[in-house]
């Protein structure tokens, strides 16, 4: 009987020792994750882009300790379920499609501060398409702009950084190379209503294009809303992930947005 009941004790110590450890595993496994929604577009001429953006999302969410979900609509969009993120990456969704609830809860979520946002390429498609009214809130945030033309060949092109202390140009030369993109133009410059921090030199493109805004901003951000905002003019091919300064741009602009850095 001695015996049994030692092997007893013995079995309860070996299994609460074995439960404390899983515990302290688990506890520093998922300790503290930030979570980021990725709304995506999938399929069509930026399908490779967003493939391969989650594709590299999957690496950094590791490497900066994050965690994203991805959604392919706005049907699950709502104030309270959007309280979840700390970031949204609109990853060449277009600005209209959403459902009336999402609309509601993305312009407080922008408005209020709720969270961040970081924006490429079609993000700005903004006017009237596939039977869709322009969402003229997402126009005022983009700089009170309408979308214009593309270049439909695509080129490479030259980006100057223009304020080389914001966080998301962070570690970036002068100016750089971004290949292969489409380059957006609009009835208008946002540049009034928006603080650019990088433009593009369209005397720069190749192959060489007739279509040019003149003054053409590339990456900007809103600092009328409270929420942390960057939109990136390009976003179209995939060899953009084998591009280190638009990677090191992308890497900034999620640090900023999930408040890694002091600034």
């Amino acid at each position: 009987m001695k015996k049994l009941t030692g092997l007893l004790v013995l079995l309860l110590f070996l299994t609460g020792c074995h439960t404390k450890t899983s515990k302290k595993n688990t506890d520093q496994s998922t300790k503290n994750p930030l979570h980021v929604l990725v709304l995506t577009e999938r399929g069509g001429q930026h399908g490779g882009f967003t493939n391969a953006g989650l594709q590299w999302l999957e690496k950094e969410s590791k490497s900066l300790n994050f965690q994203f979900t991805e959604i392919n609509n706005t049907d699950s969009i709502n104030e309270a379920w959007l309280s979840r993120f700390g970031l949204i990456i609109q990853l060449d969704y277009p600005p209209y499609m959403w459902t009336p609830e999402a609309e509601k809860a993305f312009i407080r979520y922008i408005d209020e501060g709720l969270g961040s946002w970081i924006g490429f390429h079609h993000a700005t498609l903004l006017g009237e398409f596939d039977g869709y009214p322009m969402w003229q809130w997402f126009s005022e945030l983009m700089g009170d702009i309408r979308f214009e033309n593309y270049i439909a060949p695509l080129a490479d092109g030259t980006v100057y950084v223009e304020d080389k202390e914001h966080p998301v140009m962070k570690g970036l030369n002068e100016s750089f190379v971004i290949p292969d993109d489409e380059w957006y133009t609009f009835n208008k410059n946002p540049r009034p209503n928006v603080h650019v921090l990088a433009s593009v030199d369209e005397s720069s493109y190749q192959p060489a294009s007739e279509i040019k805004m003149g003054d053409h901003p590339a990456v900007w951000t809103n600092p009328s809303k409270k929420a942390r905002n960057v939109y990136f003019l390009m976003g179209h091919s995939a060899k953009l992930y084998e591009n280190e300064p638009f990677l090191q741009m992308f890497r900034n602009a999620i640090r900023w947005g999930l408040k890694m850095d002091k600034k």
